[in-house]
C-alpha cells in the first residue's frame, strides 16, 4: 500500500484508514469472470455507448442517499442500454456491501465491477465480481503483485489512474483494462481535461474507461471523442435525491444513446 497519503482530502483519508482495517474473505476466490471487453464491443455492435453504470447509495460527493432495492435499480440500468455495472462494496462511505454485489451479479447477465478500495490480497477474495478496482496511487509499488493476484483468481483488473506516472506504473504492471479518474483524490475536484491528457499515451490494445465527472450527454461525447472505449456513469444515472426507478432507466438510456441525440 501507497503510504504517502497526506495530500489527501481528509474524506479519502478516512476511506483507506477504515479500509486497512476490513478483513479479507474466509477462503480464495475463484471466479468465471464476464469480458468487460467483449461486452463494450456488443454495445458497439448495436448501437449504444458503452456504459459501466454505477449502484452508489451514496459518496462524501453526493447528496442525500438512494433507499431503493439495488437489484431493481440494476435491472433498470441494464434496460438502460448498460453494458456493465459498477456496484460500490465499501460500507462506511458509501453505503454498499459485499451482499448487494452478490445479489446484483445473479440477477444480471452483464459483467459486474467490484468498485472498492482493495489494499491486500486477501481483500480480493470478501466476494466475487468480474472485475476489481485497483486504484494505482493507493497501491504504489504492491500495483504488480495485486493486477497478478486478482488474474490468479479468474478476476479482469481494471486499474485506475490520474496522470502520466501512474498511467506508466499500470501499463509495466500490466493492465489491460485502465479507467482514468478525472477527480483529483487529493481534493476532490473534476476536470474532464485529466482524461483528455492522459488517455493519448494509453497503448491502442488496452480497453479505455473515463470515470467520474460525465454528467450529460455532451460530456459522454466529449469523452468519447477523447478516446475513451467506455464510460464509468455513476451519480448523473443514480441522481440521489430519490428518482424513481424508471428514472434510473431514462438516466442510463440518456448516456447510452449520448452519439445518436441530435444537438440542441
Amino acid at each position: 500500500m501507497n503510504t504517502e497519503t497526506g495530500e489527501l482530502a481528509p474524506a479519502v483519508r478516512s476511506i483507506l484508514a477504515a479500509a486497512a482495517e476490513r478483513p479479507g474473505g474466509t477462503g480464495r476466490a475463484d471466479v468465471d469472470a464476464r469480458s468487460l471487453p467483449d461486452a463494450f464491443a456488443a454495445a458497439e455492435a448495436d448501437g449504444r455507448v458503452p456504459v459501466i453504470a454505477e449502484v452508489k447509495p451514496t459518496s462524501p460527493t453526493t447528496d442525500g442517499e438512494r433507499l431503493d432495492d439495488p437489484v431493481e435499480l440494476a435491472g433498470r440500468m441494464v434496460e438502460g442500454g448498460a453494458a456493465a455495472l459498477s456496484v460500490l462494496t465499501e460500507p462506511e462511505h458509501f453505503g454498499g456491501s459485499v451482499g448487494t454485489l452478490e445479489r446484483v451479479r445473479d440477477a444480471v447477465d452483464v459483467p459486474v465491477l467490484r468498485k472498492d478500495f482493495l489494499l491486500s490480497e486477501g481483500h480480493l477474495d470478501a466476494v466475487e465480481a468480474d472485475l476489481v478496482l485497483l486504484i494505482a496511487r493507493f497501491l504504489g509499488e504492491d500495483l504488480p503483485d495485486l493486477v497478478e493476484a486478482a488474474r490468479e483468481r479468474g478476476f479482469q483488473p481494471l486499474v485506475e489512474v490520474h496522470d502520466a506516472d501512474e498511467l506508466e506504473a499500470a501499463i509495466d504492471a500490466g493492465a489491460r483494462i485502465v479507467g482514468v479518474n478525472n477527480r483529483d483524490l487529493a481534493k476532490l475536484e473534476v476536470d474532464l481535461s485529466t482524461f483528455e491528457r492522459v488517455a493519448p499515451a494509453i497503448p491502442g490494445d488496452v480497453t479505455l474507461v473515463a470515470e467520474s465527472g460525465i454528467t450529460t450527454a455532451a460530456d459522454a461525447r466529449r469523452m468519447r471523442e477523447a478516446g475513451a472505449d467506455g464510460l464509468l456513469v455513476g451519480s448523473a444515472i443514480m441522481d440521489a435525491e430519490g428518482a424513481s426507478d424508471g428514472d434510473v432507466r431514462a438516466n442510463t438510456r440518456r448516456f447510452t444513446r449520448a452519439e445518436t441525440e441530435v444537438e440542441p
